[in-house]
This record gives structure tokens, sequence and C-alpha cells, in this order.
């Protein structure tokens, strides 16, 4: 199902047997999946076969955080390597930023008992201030706004009134698409305005996405080189288009993913 809203999500509609094919799955199993997330609302069944419904054109985090996770977990490792002990760290929403916020709450620098948090984490994510509101030892920081009901982020001006009010060390920002032109962007205006202002109010901002939206262009544009220094995808991007981000003034880490997966 994961992959179905996937592959839903890139083509705005498929049929049965297009969608079974591209799976490797049996028409009847399509059908039954495509019934299953029907009822949950999540795409409308046509004539033989699904379109996205009038509201999902973002996924929900809980249908994609299994899609590319290898890469996403070596995007997260290398992130979590810029972060130090006592730092103020930024997360924007989305799959790749809640992995590194899971990195983070599980470092052993960052566990050890004392009087004092020993990170802080500054979010609009609802998700990721879920996750790290049991850990005693991070102090999170939650923007407020209105929340999105397909990215589970905070936005609007409650938001923006809490970011121009802060400094972050290091803001990790998420993006649907990443192109050398474009820069970071994302599908809702209003993600994008939240997110550049967090990237603004760091000392080093960072681009975060695995080499699936590299060349995508989302509707929202965040910002490139005139918002962050470094852009951390996954070792899928090739060197000649990592070299169109360097030359445009970007730090380009290309994280390899574990072996075996």
């Amino acid at each position: 199902m994961n992959a179905l809203l996937e592959l839903l999500g890139d083509r705005g509609r498929v049929d049965v047997e297009e969608a079974a094919t591209a799976l490797e799955v049996s028409a009847a199993t399509m059908r039954r999946d495509m019934d299953a997330l029907a009822e949950q609302q999540l795409l409308t069944r046509t004539r033989g076969g699904a379109v996205l419904s009038s509201v999902a054109y973002d996924l929900p985090i809980r249908y994609k955080h299994a899609h590319r996770s290898a890469e996403k977990e070596a995007v997260a490792q290398a992130a979590a390597k810029l972060v130090e002990r006592g730092d103020v760290v930024g997360l924007s929403g989305g799959t790749t930023t809640t992995a590194i916020a899971r990195v983070l709450a599980t470092r052993p620098d960052f566990a050890e008992a004392g009087p004092q948090p020993h990170l802080t984490i500054v979010t609009n994510s609802l998700n990721i201030a879920n996750e790290l509101a049991v850990r005693p030892q991070i102090k999170i920081v939650l923007t407020g706004g209105v929340a999105h009901s397909r990215s589970f982020e905070l936005v609007g001006p409650f938001s923006e009134l809490v970011m121009q009010q802060i400094s972050i060390d290091t803001a990790f920002i998420g993006a649907n698409g990443m192109d050398p032109m474009m820069g970071a962007t994302v599908h809702d205006e209003a993600e994008a305005r939240v997110n550049r202002l967090m990237a603004e109010r760091a000392r080093r901002a960072v681009v975060v996405a695995d080499s699936s939206k590299i060349g995508e262009r989302c509707f929202a544009r965040v910002g490139g080189a005139d918002v962050f220094d470094t852009f951390i995808t996954d070792n899928g991007a090739k060197e000649a288009i990592r070299r169109e981000f360097t030359d445009r003034g970007l730090k380009v880490v290309a994280a390899r993913p574990p072996v075996g997966e």
C-alpha cells in the first residue's frame, strides 16, 4: 500500500493493470489494496483504477516512512555527524528529517543523564516532537501554528513569530524536490515559508533529500545557495548532477547506505 500511494502520488491516476504490473502483484491484490485505501479516503476509486483523493496531494508520513528507507538512513547518519552536544538544531517536517531525529535521539552522548538537556530541537513537525518528547535529555521547542493534515507540519503566522525570536546552530530542511537551478522545493507555499525562515535563523542551513528528489521541481521554492550551504543526499546522486549543485555554491555530501541495504 505504501508503494501504491507513492505511485499514485507520482502519476495522479493509475489503472489496476498498470499498478499491478509496476508493483509486481496480481490484479486481484491491487483491487483489494485500492479498495482498502479508498475506505481511508487516501484515494478515490474509478472504473478500473484510482485517482488521488481531493486532499491527498502529499501523503501522510505514516504511509511514506518505509520508502527508500536505506537512503534516508544514510542521509540521517551523515546529517547527525554535524551535530555536537549543546547544539540547537532545527528540523522541518518530512520523512528524512524524522530519520535524523531518530538518529539524534539514540546517540549515546545525548542520552547521558544530567541536570540539563544535551541537545535542543526546534521543530514545526508534530510527529518529530511527539517522538522526542519522551527523551528527557533533549529539549523540544515546538513552533506552534496551524497543523497541516498531510505533512503534520505546523505553518502560518504563529510559527513564523516563534521562528523570528530564536537562533539555531544547524537547521536540517527536507524537500520534495531538489533542482540545481530552483534549489529546494515543496508542495505547499506555507510550508516553504516556514522552512525558509527556519533555515535563515540558522548559522548553518542544510537541505536533506534522498537522490530520488533530485531533478524534481515542486510548487513552492524554499531556496538554493541563497539559503543553504550544504546539501546532503545519498550516493545514488550521479557525479555530474552533484557538480551542478557544487557549481552553484552548495557543498554536496553523498552518503552511502549501509552495506547489504
